[in-house]
């Protein structure tokens, strides 16, 4: 499935891009996520672009941003694994 993507990257406040209207962490897992769940996300676009109309592109998807995101979401996996083997 092809990213919903539309280079037109740029977070609001509570870190959804208002081009595609995809949260930060669907963002940089876009790669790993399944079929299924990127169905189930793009399935959702269209109520969030309705929910977020007005919104604008406050902050720029910088490369630092997506860096933070990927650590923290590899922190989280690193905390269910262990949490999971305990």
């Amino acid at each position: 499935m092809h990213s919903p993507c539309v280079a037109r990257c740029g977070l609001n406040e509570d870190d959804y891009c208002m081009g595609c209207f995809r949260h930060i962490d669907e963002i940089v897992t876009w790669s790993q996520t399944s079929h299924e769940q990127k169905q189930q996300i793009c399935d959702s676009l269209a109520h969030r672009k309705q929910q977020f109309l007005g919104d604008s592109n406050n902050q720029t998807l910088s490369r630092a941003k997506w860096l933070e995101v990927e650590k923290r979401l590899g922190e989280d996996a690193d905390k269910l694994e262990n949490d999971n083997t305990q």
